[in-house]
């Protein structure tokens, strides 16, 4: 089928007059989208999308939000933006089958499995041990800063199934099931009050062979396509002008600030379109970089706006704070410790935003790597030694 705006209207419509979207029970609705390849249009045909680009499927996700139609996106954001583009590029057709259709519908919850106590911003040294026993690998090891764990079905793992090779070469992924006996998720607070994060535990936890993403050993390349596409869907998304934090800024300031005219106003105006201004360059620099990306694997532009966002967020939600003056001090009065159902990555009380945006710089690839990846794939400098390339993760000193 031939990709254009007239294809994706026709296909709207149709789907909207069958089913309307702020009537029909979400999962039906979601589903027949899914079925008309709406879902992510620059997905190949039959995997819910229609062979197009992703230029097309900003333009489809604008035309279908616009009529007030359900989303899974905030329950199920690893699921949409890290797992589901790494399944179309490295699974098998019957995982295709099997994964995406309930992943997009958000009857399935995922969770990413990558981090762990001693891999952190080096992901490649993981411990986590995948023993192959016939048609069944044996998962032993723990993983950290699980983004929604004890809400999700499944989970995309990656494990040292060769320890006898370098750390990049020893690595298998797979796709497990986060209720199979030896997963235990456990709750980690956050300065927020909430346990948005997990640590996750596997005791002889067993995965089959057929839930194997990509070969043997070529787990690497498989979480580079995951955190790629991790880094473009925090910081490579593209929001309706003057929203987000910028947005409440804004608000603040019309509360707070109207009809001041001291010269102390003045300067904090001038901080507030200085922020404004930085925010919509990131807002249309991605907004450029989304119409020129191709499907699969993003490049280092992920990093650029991941790094970008992460900073400007951070910037942008002490200026909220600051906007409000004494109010900015008070964060209600408890920390109530509960689990939350989504991620709160913006919005809701600023002050609350304030805080949970200290995590911007360290989640997805912390600042520090950001630059790294900037400076050696972007500016072409000297990448950073790498004594353990080519030495087996066995012989690497652990610390």
């Amino acid at each position: 089928m031939a990709t254009s705006e007239a294809v994706i209207d026709q296909l709207i419509e149709e789907l909207a007059a069958q089913f309307p979207p702020t009537s029909t029970d979400p999962v039906t609705f979601l589903g027949e989208q899914f079925d008309r390849g709406l879902a992510w249009v620059h997905f190949p045909v039959g995997l819910g999308g229609l062979g197009g680009s992703p230029t097309d499927q900003l333009y489809a996700m604008r035309k279908i939000s616009k009529l007030g139609a359900p989303s899974a996106i905030g329950r199920n954001v690893i699921g949409y933006g890290m797992v589901a583009p790494t399944i179309a590029a490295h699974g098998t057709d019957w995982q295709r089958s099997r994964f995406l259709r309930p992943l997009f519908t958000g009857q399935e919850i995922w969770c990413q499995l990558f981090s762990e106590p001693g891999a952190g911003s080096d992901v490649a040294t993981l411990a986590m041990r995948a023993e192959r026993d016939g048609d069944e690998w044996i998962l032993n090891g723990q993983k950290v800063w699980t983004t929604l764990a004890h809400e999700s079905a499944f989970g995309l793992i990656i494990a040292r199934s060769n320890p006898d090779v370098p750390k990049h070469r020893g690595i298998t992924a797979f796709l497990v099931d986060m209720h199979a006996p030896g997963v235990e998720v456990r709750p980690l607070f956050q300065a927020t009050g909430e346990a948005e994060f997990n640590e996750c535990f596997f005791t002889d936890a067993r995965v089959p062979d057929t839930q194997r993403l990509g070969d043997v050993g070529e787990g690497w390349a498989v979480s580079i396509t995951t955190l790629m596409n991790e880094r473009v869907s925090i910081g490579g998304t593209v929001p309706p002008r003057g929203s987000g934090l910028i947005g409440e800024a804004m608000k603040i300031w019309k509360k707070h600030w109207t009809g001041r005219d001291d010269a102390y106003a003045m300067a904090v105006r001038s901080e507030l379109l200085q922020s404004w201004v930085r925010n919509e360059v990131g807002r249309l620099t991605n907004w450029r970089a989304s119409d020129l990306r191709k499907a699969g694997t993003p490049g280092p532009e992920g990093a650029v706006a991941k790094l970008a966002f992460a900073e400007e967020n951070q910037k942008t939600s002490e200026l909220c704070v600051n906007l409000m003056g004494s109010e900015g001090m008070l964060y209600g009065s408890t920390y109530p410790q509960i689990r939350p159902t989504e991620s709160a990555m913006t919005g809701g009380d600023m002050r609350k935003a304030f805080i949970r945006m200290r995590a911007n710089s360290i989640e997805g690839g912390t600042s520090e790597v950001m630059r790294n990846i900037i400076g050696e794939r972007v500016l072409g400098l000297p990448g950073e030694p790498r004594n353990d390339k080519d030495v087996a993760w066995k012989d690497v000193p652990k610390s």
